[in-house]
C-alpha cells in the first residue's frame, strides 16, 4: 500500500472547522521548531465522539477502517466505528495513495482519557498547541507517551530532538504516565 501523506497545510485546509490536531512525527517537529527526518504517512488525531467529522471533511473520499488486528475494510458513511478501531486510512480515489491516516482517541466530558490506560486524564484543551504556522498539534509530551509504548528506532531519535524543548512540568507529566501506563521507561534520560 503505497502513502503520498498530504503536507501539513494542505491537511489544515481539509480539517479547518473541525476539532483536529496533527499528530505523531510531524507535530514533533512543530513542537520542535524544524524537520528532522522524513515522513512515511501523516497523522491526524480526532476524539472519537468527533470521528464523523472525517467524512465531512474529506467528502468524496475512500476511508478505510484498521479493524485489529490490521485488517482493512471500507468505513461507511455515517457509521460509528467500535472501540477497537482507532485508525482510519484516508485517500481522493481507489487509485490514488493514502494521503492521511486519522487516530481516533476517547475522551470523558471535557477530558481527554488514554485508551491505553483509562486512569490517565487531561483536559482536552490541554492537548492543543498551535505554532507559528497556526496548524494545531498534540502536546509533545502525550506524542512520546504514546510513542514510549514500543518504541521504533525513529521513536527514539524523535525523543532525542523534542526532550530539550519539553519544560519541566512536561517532562515530569511524561515520566509519570509511563511509569503508570508502562511500568519502565525506554529513555532512561527522562
Amino acid at each position: 500500500m503505497t502513502w503520498n501523506p498530504l503536507p501539513p497545510p494542505e491537511v489544515s485546509r481539509l480539517f479547518a472547522g473541525t476539532p483536529w490536531l496533527l499528530a505523531g512525527g510531524f507535530a514533533l517537529e512543530l513542537a520542535v521548531g524544524r524537520s528532522w527526518r522524513s515522513h512515511g504517512d501523516i497523522d491526524v488525531l480526532l476524539l472519537r465522539r468527533d470521528q464523523l467529522a472525517v467524512q465531512r471533511a474529506l467528502t468524496g473520499w475512500e476511508w478505510w477502517a484498521a479493524d485489529p488486528p490490521g485488517t482493512l475494510r471500507p468505513w461507511r458513511p455515517g457509521e460509528l466505528l467500535p472501540a477497537a478501531v482507532h485508525d482510519i486510512w484516508c485517500r481522493p480515489g481507489p487509485d490514488e495513495p493514502w494521503r492521511v491516516q486519522v487516530m481516533l482517541d476517547e475522551s470523558s466530558g471535557p477530558d481527554w482519557t488514554s485508551r491505553r490506560n483509562p486512569g490517565l486524564r487531561r483536559s482536552v484543551e490541554s492537548l492543543r498547541h498551535t505554532g507559528p504556522s497556526g496548524i494545531p498539534y498534540l502536546a509533545p509530551e502525550v506524542q512520546l507517551f504514546y510513542k514510549a509504548a514500543d518504541p521504533r528506532l525513529k521513536d527514539h531519535d524523535d525523543f532525542t530532538h523534542v526532550l530539550p524543548v519539553l519544560t519541566t512540568g512536561q517532562r515530569g507529566w511524561l515520566r509519570s504516565a509511563i511509569a503508570e501506563t508502562y511500568g519502565t521507561t525506554p529513555w532512561p534520560d527522562l
